[in-house]
């Protein structure tokens, strides 16, 4: 390798991170639009002393950079990206709860500690998917088909006393047809992702985009609007976690990140429904008991459905969740740096694109030190950004109407949805919507819309 420059390298960490700061806050725009432009400019660049490692560092950068500060439009605009679809019924929960920023804050903890936890996994885990790789790709759609059977299997639906020892049989069926129509959904769009049209092309135009903005963000966004919510005040964020849950939903994360960077076809998307089987994610329904209400005189028996200790649990939950898939999102992109280093394959735009750039095999050992060296360097400077703009972000918004801020979001949803990807992306958004939808009348848990990407994955691989 040439000599290397220690203010380019700075410099290049440093324009990643400001790279992902932007599309992280912005619904739409991803790594990998990022990781073509610097595709496309690299010759450029060269011809200008610029060499391809430093390129490669801000591609690098940008994608850490991203998995720290994408869940905050999750959290307070309903708006995902496909890292993060899981996050926002939970983010967007513990906003109404006066925690949108404590949210922030602990996906910023999460997605640190999982920083930490991918350095110690690189070497155990490099050494065994280097062994067992070779046997692994034709055995993947049965992993999948277990995660799914575990996911459905373990739905227990609202739980209402006296409601018959049947009931969890209804919800099972229910979580199975939710899966099902999200799952014919996405083949139906996945098939089509060629028709994509977008006004403003900034590469390969990707059909998760209208698909999870309609099932996991447009769709809470009407909930929240027909239930009437608001943001509450709120206090300077703070941590109400107990430390083992914490340290549960960075390990869980980490590790579900971390295995499935190494399989091809499987996003963090994926591997946040993993983590979801470790941690309690009953916040998107709640445990309730029937109380009778005795009646003023001339008024009708009625009941209360209620049970405080459950809504504690559920707030514990969702916290804990957003820890784990934070997680699960830096270790994922961390990972698949790694994948590239051991194996040679890429599991990701921004390392398609690294790997490009480079064109050299895998990176020597002083490469890849310095790209670790730029990983810890960005997760520091992302972790105190990100908290800092989550603490401001609510006062801002505290200011608006909420009503009017949803309205303007689900407006600023169809016409980014539109903009990436046309008028058949449009369609697939305003079909994805009142599905997303059907979770909180069904009393299932929503994660198990994300049918919309494992099926499609498992009759792949079958």
């Amino acid at each position: 390798m040439e000599e290397i420059s220690l203010f380019l390298i700075l410099f290049s960490v440093l324009a990643g991170y400001l790279l992902g700061i932007f599309s992280g806050l912005l619904p739409g725009i991803h790594t990998n639009n990022f990781a073509l432009a610097l595709v496309a400019l690299a010759p450029f660049l060269a011809e200008r002393g610029v060499a391809p490692f430093y390129i490669a560092l801000v591609i690098l950068s940008n994608a850490i950079s991203h998995t720290f500060h994408d869940i905050i439009p999750s959290v307070f605009l309903g708006a995902p990206d496909g890292d993060t679809a899981l996050a926002v019924l939970p983010g967007h929960r513990l906003l109404l709860e006066g925690s949108g920023a404590e949210a922030v804050r602990l996906s910023a903890l999460g997605s640190a500690g999982s920083v930490v936890v991918s350095m110690l996994f690189v070497l155990p885990f490099s050494l065994f998917f280097a062994a067992v790789y070779p046997y692994m790709h034709e055995y993947m759609a049965w992993v999948l088909l277990t995660i799914v059977f575990i996911m459905l299997a373990s739905e227990k639906g609202e739980e209402v006393k006296g409601q018959g020892s049947l009931a969890k049989y209804r919800y099972k069926a229910y979580a199975l047809l939710l899966f099902l129509i999200t799952g014919v959904l996405g083949l139906f769009a996945f098939s089509r992702e060629n028709i994509l049209l977008p006004v403003i092309s900034l590469g390969q135009a990707s059909v998760l985009l209208p698909l999870l903005s309609g099932l996991f963000g447009a769709s809470q966004l009407i909930i929240s609007l027909l239930t009437k919510s608001e943001i509450p005040a709120e206090s300077v964020s703070k941590f109400e976690l107990s430390r083992k849950r914490i340290l549960r939903g960075v390990f869980t994360g980490s590790t579900a990140g971390s295995l499935v960077a190494w399989l091809p076809g499987v996003s963090s998307a994926i591997a946040a429904l993993l983590a979801g089987l470790f941690v309690r994610s009953d916040f998107d329904r709640r445990t309730v008991k029937k109380e009778s209400i005795e009646p003023e005189p001339g008024e009708q028996k009625s009941f209360l459905f209620s049970d405080p200790d459950s809504d504690c649990q559920t707030l514990e939950s969702s916290k804990e969740f957003i820890v784990s898939v934070s997680g699960v999102n830096t270790s994922n992109a961390i990972f698949g740096l790694v994948a590239l280093m051991v194996i040679g394959k890429t599991r990701s735009g921004a390392m398609v694109a690294v790997n490009e750039i480079l064109d050299t095999g895998s990176p020597d050992f002083q490469v890849v030190q310095l790209f670790f060296a730029a990983v810890l360097l960005t997760a520091l400077f992302s972790y105190f950004s990100t908290v800092w703009i989550g603490n401001n972000a609510h006062h801002m918004l505290r200011k608006l109407d909420y009503t009017k801020l949803c309205t303007g979001v689900l407006a600023g949803l169809a016409i980014t949805v539109f903009l990436f990807t046309g008028v058949f992306g449009l369609f697939i958004f305003l079909i994805s919507t009142p599905i997303g939808m059907l979770p909180s009348f069904m009393k299932i848990r929503k994660s198990h819309a994300m049918g919309v990407i494992l099926l499609p994955v498992i009759l792949y691989f079958l």
